[in-house]
């Protein structure tokens, strides 16, 4: 009898526990509502590229005699990356050097020396025909001889103004030495063409040609990127950015000046700042993306590493931030048959459905604008009727929300 006493005694025993389990109702997991900080990031994959990158090439075809400068090698504006041969070029420029000192001492003393004589041939010529003129008209002469006499005249002149046209094309800053100065500046120009000179301060990406090669003016010898140049900030910069193409879908939060975390595959330890620059006026229809550029922000002096053109670069761009906010994980948001937002709110053992309206949200939290207030605790459950008993076992909030 005892023993069917204790049997009885123990199954009520379990009975009331598990009614007053019932009554309680089941234990759910619980967050209680904190003011936290909140981030909206937008992650995309991107490659390093320069803002400016020239391709140096020749003006002119020739053989290249020196190569000054290799990949990786710094350059300041100015200085001499290849040099060409030079020889024919300046014996060009010195043929018509000749040619100026030519005339300048040979044929224009003699044009001026023709000139002279050509008007003393004429004043000859002239007094030659009018006496022969007179003697004619006097009978003492025949007029053939004073004929003569004319067509002598007419020669002399048609002399004279040859020799003064030549004397004139010849005269100092006449038209010969005009043509001659021309032509010795343009050889000097095409002989500086033989030295090629940094266009601007940076450094050299890639190089194509060797002392030897044969060099034409269609072919890029060196890219070199620029590096003299401000950022938005007035800092100095290397000139090297991010160019990210973004889902057409995280595009809306996107603007400019929104900072961001680069880090590269090569180093995933080292987050280097950069700025988002320049986003692109048109999406590509084919990819259904769009081009972000980002900026590098970070001295290179001060980084273990360097960004290298090409390298493939993970873009952390910050695209909202919430220093307090009251935060929810996406996991405790419900929404209701008109598509608002519920949350499960707690109370003294009873759970109520609360509408609330949602502000920042992002991948894993969101933003509580209203319906719920610091301190109010949310429980998470697929399915619970309204005004039903739960306990609840808490969890930890995260101090930090991204």
């Amino acid at each position: 009898m005892r023993i069917i006493y204790g049997v009885v005694i123990a199954a009520l025993c379990a009975a009331v526990l598990i009614g007053i389990a019932k009554w309680r109702g089941p234990v759910l997991p619980a967050l209680r509502v904190e003011l936290l900080p909140l981030e909206l990031r937008i992650v995309a994959s991107g490659e390093v590229r320069y803002q400016s990158l020239a391709r140096i090439g020749s003006e002119i075809t020739g053989t290249v005699i020196a190569r000054h400068v290799r990949e990786g090698d710094r350059v300041s504006k100015g200085d001499v990356l290849i040099e060409l041969n030079p020889d024919e070029l300046q014996s060009r420029l010195a043929q018509a050097q000749t040619l100026l000192q030519q005339l300048q001492k040979t044929s224009r003393p003699q044009a001026q020396a023709a000139l002279v004589e050509a008007r003393d041939n004429l004043r000859q010529a002239s007094r030659e025909a009018r006496r022969r003129e007179t003697l004619a008209k006097q009978g003492m002469l025949a007029t053939e001889q004073a004929e003569q006499a004319q067509r002598l005249e007419l020669n002399a002149k048609t002399a004279l103004t040859r020799a003064q046209l030549a004397a004139d094309s010849l005269a100092a800053n006449g038209s010969e030495e005009r043509l001659l100065q021309q032509r010795i500046a343009s050889a000097a120009a095409e002989l500086a063409k033989t030295r090629i000179y940094a266009p601007f301060a940076g450094r050299v990406q890639t190089r194509n040609v060797e002392p030897g090669d044969l060099v034409q003016p269609s072919k890029v010898l060196l890219e070199i990127a620029r590096s003299d140049g401000l950022d938005r900030q007035g800092a100095a910069s290397d000139g090297l950015e991010v160019v990210v193409a973004l889902d057409e879908k995280s595009f809306a939060p996107l603007q400019l000046q929104q900072s961001v975390q680069l880090i590269a595959d090569a180093w995933p330890a080292q987050t280097v700042p950069g700025i988002v620059s320049f986003i692109a006026p048109a999406v590509d229809s084919s990819r259904g993306t769009i081009d972000v550029h980002i900026s590098v922000l970070a001295d290179e002096a001060k980084q273990p590493h360097a960004f290298l053109q090409g390298m493939t670069v993970s873009a952390n761009i910050i695209a909202a931030q919430r220093e307090r906010a009251l935060v929810l994980p996406n996991d405790y948001l419900l929404s209701n048959a008109t598509g608002q937002a519920q949350v499960l709110r707690w109370q003294d053992g009873v759970v109520n459905a609360a509408d609330v309206q949602l502000g920042l949200r992002n991948m894993t939290h969101s933003e509580i604008l209203s319906g719920l207030a610091e301190g109010d605790v949310v429980v998470q459950a697929d399915k619970l009727s309204d005004g039903q008993r739960a306990q609840v076992r808490f969890e930890q909030a995260q101090h930090v929300i991204r």
